[in-house]
């Protein structure tokens, strides 16, 4: 596919907080998709195979768990749900934005998010360099995951967009993952109930 009609498909089903939210919302698409679609659409779509790959891997990694917990046709719901979340949050401080999202990492953090409160003592093997060596070392969930949210926070604070990634997205879905999971798997309710307290 060419440049321009990569960015033609881009522009059409990405996500454009402006084509919502904007005071000055871009035209009507020509088509006539309802404009409220590309909070799904966008999903879809990634800016090459790297970025695909990246996020098929944390989806192969925690997602098997997650769907699991609550089931495969809420896992669907679950995800398209986190995703949408993480665009709003993403348009949420710029809602006149015209540069659109694209890419799953919004629903990928909402089951990071699940992951989280589901399996946070799980144990995960992850690769660290330690000078020429690389080193598997095993770390449980919650602290891969909390240092992933804050990695994601300081990277948002310190570029925002201008960095080219959507690190709102990241962290709205995140916290969706987090609060909606409880909602999908019932007995978690009870869970969290013993392991807090309230």
């Amino acid at each position: 596919m060419s440049d321009d009609g990569g960015q033609a498909l881009v522009e059409r089903f990405g996500f454009v907080p402006a084509r919502l939210f904007g005071r000055n919302m871009l035209p009507l698409d020509p088509s006539g998709m309802p404009l409220g679609a590309t909070l799904m659409t966008y999903l879809f779509l990634h800016g090459s195979w790297m970025h695909l790959l990246g996020n098929m891997l944390y989806l192969w990694i925690f997602a098997d768990n997650v769907e699991d917990a609550t089931g495969h046709p809420q896992f669907i719901f679950f995800f398209l749900l986190t995703s949408m979340i993480a665009a709003i949050a993403h348009a949420w401080p710029d809602p006149n934005s015209f540069s659109p999202i694209i890419g799953a990492s919004g629903g990928v953090s909402g089951v990071l998010g699940a992951y989280l409160l589901l399996h946070p003592k799980a144990e995960i093997s992850i690769a660290v360099p330690i000078f020429l060596v690389v080193q598997i070392v095993l770390l449980p969930a919650w602290v891969i995951l909390a240092a992933w949210f804050v990695f994601n926070f300081v990277l948002d604070v310190m570029f925002g967009s201008a960095a080219g990634i959507a690190f709102r997205a990241h962290i709205g879905g995140f916290i969706a993952g987090i609060v909606l999971i409880p909602f999908f798997v019932p007995g978690l309710r009870t869970t969290l109930r013993t392991r807090f307290g309230f």
